[in-house]
């Protein structure tokens, strides 16, 4: 039996590969295929495209992007109407999978979305449309059923992936010892993106940011963990044009953004999946984000709540601080760091609160995927 899955991103990875272990130990036969990252790959999915082509943030950013971004849809409608998967999962990347599952839902193929759509911090408008595109949602956040139920949409809660998948309460000392890192040097982690458009706003105003911070904190060391080998080489090559001699103490690595959030003492992060992470980690954090202008204004008007940042929404308060666009430059973020890292009882304070989440996201994820989804395969 063939299961169809879409996912975009480096997250959306993680989560689809969280759902294929899971639905084969409970099937082993099933197949799976669409797009897929390369954890998804390791558990044996079969990508027909490449996930990082549908990798891109932001209207301008997509609107550049939109003919590729229709035909690779196009073509997989056509491909999954020809070769009718038993089901479809759309893991995450709603504007694309979205219209994905509208078409194969008109064929009769039954449709998933994996991670709910934020209609909760921004564009209510959408219920009515997920309604007609998905059988089910799959939601990964406590406080989604309800909104999603009121619209009239089938919606179960998995639990988050992350909060099964790490440690807790986090070893840091097992971190740093794993890094090398002397149990005293202060340890800063820079996260600034998994997608390809995200490094090309954020790589060299992280790099420029820890220039700031080694002038004041010259022990201070720098883990960037990167997803990608592309996005690897845009941070490396931001290193060098703001660094030319090699002098800042950055080490970067591929992968391990697990390992280098629990070591470090803080972190700069931009916004999204990896601010959860590191709250899973226990890691205190200044959360950024850069957009073109016009995305940015687009995306203001049309959001309603005060936080962008997964920490600050789950805990409905500023639990840590938020510097974004026009605001997010070296000396802003350096300074914000800068206090925090000067400030260990803050930070304590930070690091108590964030692990709390945890409570609130921890569920028996793979049993309840395979709940919501045996129906279905079954009847096949």
């Amino acid at each position: 039996m063939r299961i169809g899955m879409v996912a975009g991103e480096a997250s959306g990875d993680y989560l689809g590969a969280e759902l294929i272990r899971a639905l084969k130990a409970r099937w082993p036969n099933l197949e799976f295929e669409g797009i897929a990252g390369p954890k998804m790959q390791a558990e044996g999915a079969r990508s027909l495209y490449p996930m990082d082509a549908l990798s891109v943030r932001g209207y301008l950013e997509v609107l550049r992007h939109l003919p590729r971004l229709l035909r690779i849809r196009r073509e997989l409608c056509s491909y999954f109407e020809s070769n009718p998967p038993a089901l479809f999962i759309g893991v995450d990347a709603p504007d694309f999978n979205l219209g994905l599952s509208r078409r194969l839902k008109r064929k009769g193929i039954v449709t998933i979305q994996c991670v709910a759509p934020t209609v909760w911090a921004w564009r209510k408008g959408r219920l009515p449309g997920i309604k007609s595109a998905v059988n089910a949602v799959l939601a990964i956040f406590p406080f989604e059923p309800a909104i999603f139920e009121r619209a009239g949409i089938t919606t179960r809660w998995i639990g988050h992936p992350l909060a099964n998948e790490l440690p807790h309460p986090p070893n840091r000392a097992a971190a740093r010892e794993a890094l090398k890192i002397p149990g005293n040097d202060p340890v800063m982690a820079l996260l600034p993106g998994s997608r390809v458009s995200e490094l090309k706003f954020h790589a060299q105003l992280f790099v420029e940011t820890a220039k700031h911070l080694n002038l004041r904190f010259p022990k201070l060391r720098f883990l960037v963990p990167l997803a990608t080998r592309q996005t690897y080489d845009l941070f490396n090559e931001a290193m060098w044009r703001c660094d030319p001699e090699g002098t800042l103490p950055i080490t970067l690595m591929h992968g391990h953004a697990t390992q280098a959030l629990t070591a470090a003492d803080l972190g700069l992060l931009a916004s999204g999946t990896a601010t959860l992470e590191a709250a899973l980690c226990g890691c205190p954090m200044v959360v950024t984000y850069r957009l073109s202008s016009l995305t940015a204004r687009m995306v203001r008007a049309r959001k309603h709540l005060p936080f962008v940042s997964l920490p600050n929404i789950l805990a409905n308060d500023w639990l840590v601080p938020e510097i974004l666009q026009e605001e997010a430059t070296p000396e802003n973020l350096a300074r914000a760091l800068g206090n925090l890292l000067s400030d260990g009882k803050a930070r304590q304070s930070i690091e108590s609160r964030l692990l709390d989440l945890y409570h609130t996201l921890v569920s028996n994820t793979p049993q309840a995927i395979c709940e919501s989804l045996a129906p279905w395969i079954e009847r096949r």
